[in-house]
């Protein structure tokens, strides 16, 4: 090869065509939005809302308590015929628990999915003690006081809806005001109902407060009154929830 001649060249003159990526399907709109920080948060706020006016009501309807056993069963039977005849005895029951569960799994579920997105988007830890009790505070009561009144649903269902034996040995269906009376008669018992209700005024209380900013209520002119409505609000509920055990104690109900 002389000096003028050119070398050929090491690869081969190939012009390749550009890979064409396959467009993601689509999700469809819940879905994409349950991806989305922004989106849990309002699942949480409004799931949480549902809830709020659940607990509310229910606390509400306990009150016949302080009426005597023939109001409060009078009640309860209500609730068992709640839309009839136009659905067919307890449907209507059964939907509003069914909507009332599927409202608390996303909740939980939301919660869950935000504290990971949290973490991940703060691998680092807070330089300061402070800071660090400052921004999770609210965020550590709530885990704390979510699983407590979970697990207190789980035995306030066992106690005084499916009558499960070891926990109501006294359980007779039909007979709501005796079974929630024997029930709150055991120190132990209301014991538990007590520390459960004080776990749900604060679960309330920092719910309430941070609902109306996950759906953008956070206008700085308004906190003094979310911050007196959370507190109100969570004081009303747990206070009633508080008085039954109280009450069936000290003989002013039984």
């Amino acid at each position: 090869m002389t000096a003028t001649q050119e070398a050929p060249p090491l690869t081969p003159d190939i012009t390749v065509a550009p890979v064409m990526k396959r467009p993601s399907k689509r999700l469809p709109f819940p879905l994409v939005y349950w991806q989305t920080a922004v989106g849990k948060k309002w699942i949480m706020a409004l799931t949480g809302a549902a809830l709020m006016g659940f607990v509310f009501f229910h606390a509400i309807g306990n009150l016949k308590m302080y009426m005597g056993e023939e109001d409060f069963n009078h009640y309860a039977e209500f609730l068992r015929d709640l839309l009839y005849p136009i659905l067919p005895h307890t449907v209507a029951l059964w939907l509003l628990r069914i909507g009332l569960i599927v409202a608390f799994g996303l909740h939980i579920a939301a919660a869950a999915s935000l504290t990971r997105m949290n973490q991940k988007a703060r691998p680092v830890r807070y330089q300061s003690r402070r800071d660090y009790l400052a921004a999770n505070y609210a965020s550590r009561t709530m885990r704390v006081s979510g699983i407590i009144v979970g697990l207190f649903l789980l035995f306030h269902l066992a106690d005084l809806t499916w009558g499960v034996g070891f926990i109501n040995s006294e359980f007779e269906r039909g007979e709501a005001f005796a079974n929630v009376t024997y029930s709150l008669d055991r120190i132990g018992v209301a014991a538990i109902y007590i520390v459960a209700n004080i776990a749900l005024g604060i679960h309330l209380f920092h719910g309430a407060w941070s609902m109306f900013q996950s759906l953008g209520v956070n206008n700085p002119r308004y906190n003094g009154a979310r911050r007196a409505f959370a507190a109100g609000f969570a004081v009303l509920v747990a206070g009633m929830n508080i008085s039954f055990p109280i009450a069936v104690l000290t003989g002013v109900v039984g």
